[in-house]
C-alpha cells in the first residue's frame, strides 16, 4: 500500500471538506501544518507527498529516497524545486483552473471596497452617525462608478479573461498586456497594448500573471509613476510582482489613489512591511482562491492527479 502524506492540509480543508477520496488510494497521514524541521521526518517513508506551501527544496528531496510524486495543492508550484525533483525521478503535479471564478469574483470584491467603502459606511451607521445626521444621506469616502472606466489586465489567462468578462458587464473598457506572441488572440472587447501604455491609460490595473524572473517587481517606482493619480491597483496574483516600498510611497504621496492586495511579497507579512501602514490600502490574507466551491474543486483535482499517477497516466505534471 502506498504511503501518502499531506504536509499542510488545514488551509485546503479546515474541516468543511473530507479526505475520503484520497484515503481510498493508500495509507494517508494528514498534518494541518508542518514546520521546516519536521518535513523530512514526516515524509521519510512516503512515496507520495501533498503540499500547499510547505517547501520541498533540493536539500529536502535528497533526504527522501522513497519519494516518487509531489502533488502541489495549488496552481503555483514555486515551493518545489522542480528541477531537483526531475533529476531525482520525482514527478511534480499542480492543480490548474480550480479557482478561476472565485479569484475573478474577488478582484471585484476588492475593487468594490475601494469604490464604495461599504464596511466603513456600515460601521458609521451602526455607530449612530446616520441617526444623528441632519441629512437623509451622507458619505465618508468618495464613491466611484465603474461604467466607462478603463481596466488594464496584466496577464490574460483564464482568470484574466474571466475578470475581463466581469469588467465588461460593469461597462468598463478592457486593455490587456500582450502575451509576447506576434499576434495576440482576438478577444471581443479587449484591446492589446504594451505595458507602459496600459499603465498610463487605465483607471484600474489588475495583475493576473505568474511570478517569474521577468515579472518579479515589474511594478517598481518607475512604472507605478506612469499610472494616473486617480488609478487603483489590484493584485490577486503574486505579491512579488510589486515592489512594496515603491507602492507604499506612491499611496502615501498620492501618486495613485488606492490599492487592494490579496497577496504580499512575504506571507504572512513581517510587521515592518510598509504596505501595512500605507494610505488607502486594503489587504486581505491571500483568500481569493479559498471559497468552499473552489477548494472542493482543488481537492477533487488533486485526488484525481494522484489516481492518474498511480495508474501510470500522470496529469498536470509541471516538471
Amino acid at each position: 500500500m502506498l504511503n501518502i502524506v499531506v504536509l499542510d492540509g488545514y488551509t485546503l480543508n479546515p474541516g468543511d471538506l473530507d479526505w475520503a477520496g484520497l484515503e481510498k488510494l493508500g495509507k494517508v497521514t494528514i498534518y494541518d501544518r508542518t514546520h521546516a524541521d519536521e518535513i523530512v521526518p514526516r515524509s521519510i517513508d512516503a512515496q507520495i507527498v501533498l503540499t500547499n506551501k510547505t517547501p520541498m527544496t533540493s536539500e529536502t528531496l535528497a533526504q527522501l529516497p522513497k519519494l516518487q510524486y509531489i502533488g502541489v495543492l495549488a496552481t503555483g508550484y514555486n515551493i518545489v524545486d522542480t528541477e531537483a525533483a526531475k533529476n531525482q525521478g520525482i514527478a511534480v503535479a499542480n492543480v490548474p483552473t480550480y479557482s478561476t471564478h472565485s479569484v475573478a469574483q474577488f478582484v471585484f470584491a476588492l475593487l468594490m471596497e475601494l469604490c464604495h467603502r461599504v464596511q466603513r459606511h456600515s460601521d458609521a451607521v451602526f455607530e449612530g452617525e446616520w441617526t444623528r445626521s441632519v441629512d437623509f444621506s451622507f458619505t465618508r469616502a468618495p464613491l466611484i462608478e465603474l461604467a466607462n472606466k478603463t481596466i488594464g489586465l496584466i496577464g490574460l489567462g483564464r482568470i484574466g479573461r474571466q475578470t475581463a468578462q466581469i469588467a465588461q458587464a460593469f461597462g468598463m473598457h478592457v486593455l490587456a498586456v500582450g502575451s509576447g506572441r506576434r499576434t495576440p488572440p482576438e478577444i471581443a472587447g479587449v484591446e492589446w497594448v504594451e505595458l507602459n501604455e496600459l499603465l498610463e491609460r487605465s483607471d484600474v490595473v489588475s495583475l493576473h500573471c505568474p511570478m517569474t524572473p521577468s515579472t518579479e517587481r515589474m511594478l517598481n517606482a518607475e512604472r507605478i509613476a506612469l499610472m494616473k493619480p486617480s488609478a487603483i491597483l489590484i493584485n490577486t496574483s503574486r505579491g512579488q510582482l510589486i515592489e512594496d516600498q515603491a507602492l507604499a510611497d506612491a499611496l502615501n504621496e498620492g501618486t495613485i489613489a488606492g490599492a487592494a492586495l490579496d497577496v504580499l511579497s512575504t506571507e504572512p507579512p513581517t510587521p515592518d512591511n510598509p504596505l501595512l501602514s500605507a494610505r488607502n490600502c486594503v489587504i486581505t490574507p491571500h483568500i481569493a482562491w479559498a471559497t468552499k466551491e473552489a477548494r472542493g474543486r482543488l481537492m477533487e483535482i488533486a485526488v484525481k492527479n494522484v489516481q492518474c499517477f498511480i495508474n501510470g497516466k500522470a496529469e498536470n505534471i509541471v516538471n
